[in-house]
């Protein structure tokens, strides 16, 4: 069954589409093969809040003019969520959208967000300048690391605590988690971080607590999966089809439910 509405993924930061770097790997692809009308958001990969909403707003009109469409489905992982949530309540697009999922999203911040946050200003300005210098080239827009760094510090979080969505767009969140630092290479030492400050399960980087908003629905996968394996980044054979699956079985409970 197809869904009614066109979806829309919407990335966090550091992942997006470069180059030959997809954002969400095969997710998309593998929509469209279930027949689903399926796009990636092109947005900043280090964007502030606010001016990623801005973007986000423009691609989802877009996409409207695109098919006629008179609304999207979100699919939102990690700050992508928060973009999402921002737009819909202070952009005036929920009459756009007709459901919103978010996949580990820190609702309530990352302490991982507020460490870093608290480094030596001169150490963090450097390295910023450096992030904002090669998302750039990444076409970037308004790359502002340290900004964003500040946003996703753990609650309490003005910015954070203050967003709701209209409740005319159908919201449910999952969370990811990660059982052991080996079991994601990549994701190990943000992992290693993450327990130590967090003190509770984490996919490597936002907690599973934080994760939940609106109708939560438990884990996207069962067993252990990081922060970036639920996008379909650097998955190990054994878990891309539960992967996979998740979005497939996502996509036909949207259509399912007249979405």
């Amino acid at each position: 069954m197809q869904t009614k509405y066109p979806i829309v993924l919407v990335h966090g930061i550091i992942l997006k589409d470069i180059f030959f770097v997809r954002a969400f790997g095969r997710i998309q692809k593998i929509l469209e093969r279930e027949g689903h009308l399926a796009y990636t958001a092109d947005i900043d990969g280090f964007g502030t809040v606010e001016t990623n909403a801005e973007q986000l707003k423009g691609e989802i009109l877009r996409i409207l003019g695109e098919t006629g469409a008179e609304k999207v489905n979100l699919i939102a992982h990690s700050k992508g969520g928060i973009d999402s949530k921002y737009m819909l309540q202070r952009l005036g697009m929920e009459e756009h959208v007709a459901s919103l999922t978010t996949l580990a999203t820190p609702h309530r911040g990352a302490k991982i967000a507020t460490t870093l946050g608290h480094l030596p200003r001169p150490l963090a300005k450097f390295i910023a300048f450096w992030i904002n210098f090669w998302y750039r080239l990444f076409r970037d827009k308004h790359p502002d690391a340290l900004a964003v760094c500040h946003e996703l510090s753990a609650s309490p979080n003005e910015l954070l605590d203050s967003l709701t969505v209209p409740q005319t767009v159908y919201c449910q969140s999952y969370s990811v988690a990660m059982e052991r630092g080996r079991d994601d290479f990549i994701m190990s030492i943000p992992y290693a971080f993450t327990k130590h400050c967090e003190g509770a399960p984490s996919d490597g980087i936002v907690s599973v607590e934080s994760s939940q908003f609106a109708n939560y629905r438990g884990n996207a996968v069962e067993g252990s999966v990081s922060h970036s394996e639920i996008v379909g980044y650097s998955l190990k054979k054994k878990k891309r089809e539960r992967v996979y699956s998740f979005y497939r079985d996502l996509a036909q409970e949207l259509a399912s439910l007249g979405f």
